[in-house]
């Protein structure tokens, strides 16, 4: 086999991170309505609980809004906080497929 065209055989998740370029670019964070909003590239929103974070919950607002965005997630430096953006996109396929149809 030559390993030099090998191409690697990512999940959907991981080619959508990392051969269709998905990207978080922005976040918003609402603490008393327990709102966070992702915008990716894609022009996709993604709603998730503050409070689905421990640390998140207990953050205080300055410490919310001091994020940084990489490639694979979002970062606060504050709370020593990760969470990535796959799992974002996983929880949001899942949704996808277990949400009741409307007839």
């Amino acid at each position: 086999m030559n390993t030099l065209n090998q191409r690697w055989d990512f999940d959907p998740i991981d080619k959508m991170i990392f051969e269709d370029g998905v990207r978080i670019i922005a976040a918003y964070f609402h603490k008393d309505m327990d709102v966070m909003l992702l915008l990716l590239n894609n022009r996709k929103i993604i709603e998730r609980s503050i409070n689905a974070t421990e640390a998140l919950a207990k953050a205080s607002e300055k410490q919310l809004q001091n994020y940084s965005l990489s490639r694979t997630g979002i970062h606060w430096p504050d709370l020593d906080e990760d969470l990535s953006l796959r799992s974002f996109l996983k929880e949001e396929m899942i949704n996808a497929v277990s949400a009741p149809r409307i007839s």
